[in-house]
């Protein structure tokens, strides 16, 4: 057997790669690092990863993916963006760069299993079929990152770090000596920066957002803004407006480009909500209940799920209210740990 990891010169895929060599041996395992952009071209990254690499005795290699990652993760951001929508651009990544174009990549070299550094977990159930679930970590866990990914990519891909906690993954690293066992954590500077995300997306693209009128509960004009795509439901600092109060924003309207603003954190409330399209690991009986988590850092809550449209919407109604729904990002279906599959929230209901 052999196995590709995915090696961004961090401590979470070194200490993989580090098991990896001590449960198959050196000439089992190769490493390859993404470029993703070719602007800042993530030479740290790269050189980081080497390090680790010749550390492990491991061959290494990049992939250069930059003109992929442009049309099918940023460019699909940006549209969202200009939507009023907030994107989930790890999302899209993991689903068709990691474990789309580099497992392709992996395959032709001759590896059998693709290995990241993601803190979740792959499991053989019973029946013989490939599950995802949790991280044994749960402040780290990032099983909701992976939702998207097919069962044929799950059951070609290995997580040697899922059922450890951060704090022994660093010590890991420590007791081996790793060059990254001290490294801090990615920040993703190759994604805006201080500019942000959004506005880094929008000078890439020379594209225009709508402006439009800053608008309260009662739709007074507090102000004008310069682009829907510097706003998201719930945001509450850098709003370029005062209002003698905390507000949040409630509402993005890409047609007028107006963003509403809400005094009230009640008004932020959502019994429910829309997803599509839907993309499942298991298919319960509809309608399901289960526990939701509508962005990464939220707590799963439990919700009752009826399906749509031949599978392809579903309606998510939450056993309670739920704060600052947000159009573009992923709400994901949980059956204790293990995933159900999920889908892309398009409303509040």
């Amino acid at each position: 057997m052999s196995v590709m990891v995915a090696m961004s010169g961090g401590v979470d895929s070194s200490v993989a790669a580090a098991l990896l060599v001590q449960a198959h041996g050196i000439d089992a395992v190769v490493g390859v690092t993404l470029q993703l952009q070719a602007a800042c071209g993530g030479q740290d990254s790269i050189a980081a990863a080497r390090e680790v690499a010749l550390a492990l005795g491991i061959s290494h290699h990049v992939l250069d993916l930059h003109q992929a990652f442009e049309q099918q993760v940023l460019r699909p951001a940006w549209s969202d963006y200009s939507q009023g929508r907030t994107p989930n651009p790890c999302v899209l990544c993991n689903a068709t760069i990691k474990f789309g174009l580099l497992q392709e990549h992996g395959r032709r070299l001759g590896a059998t299993l693709l290995a990241t550094g993601h803190y979740a977990r792959i499991e053989t159930l019973p029946d013989g079929r490939t599950g995802l679930f949790r991280g044994q970590d749960p402040d780290k866990d990032q099983s909701y990152f992976l939702f998207a990914l097919s069962p044929a990519q799950l059951a070609a891909t290995t997580l040697p770090v899922g059922h450890l906690t951060k704090g022994a993954v660093r010590a890991t690293a420590r007791e081996l000596g790793l060059p990254s066992a001290e490294r801090p954590e990615s920040q993703d500077t190759c994604f805006g920066g201080e500019q942000g995300f959004a506005e880094a997306l929008r000078q890439r693209f020379g594209a225009r957002s709508p402006g439009g009128p800053i608008l309260d509960a009662e739709g007074r004009v507090l102000g004008q803004h310069g682009g829907i795509h510097r706003f998201t439901i719930g945001q509450r600092r850098g709003l370029g407006v005062a209002t003698g109060r905390r507000a949040w924003v409630s509402r993005i309207d890409a047609r007028s480009g107006a963003v509403t603003l809400n005094s009230d954190e009640a008004g932020l409330q959502a019994s429910g909500l829309l997803a599509s399209p839907l993309h499942w690991l298991v298919r319960p009986d509809h309608p399901f209940e289960a526990m939701a988590q509508i962005r990464y850092r939220h707590r799963a809550t439990p919700v009752r799920v009826e399906v749509l449209d031949h599978e392809q919407q579903a309606i998510v109604q939450f056993l309670e209210p739920q704060r600052a729904i947000t159009p573009g990002q992923a709400v994901v279906f949980y059956d204790g740990d293990r995933v159900l599959g999920g889908g892309w929230i398009q409303q509040a209901l």
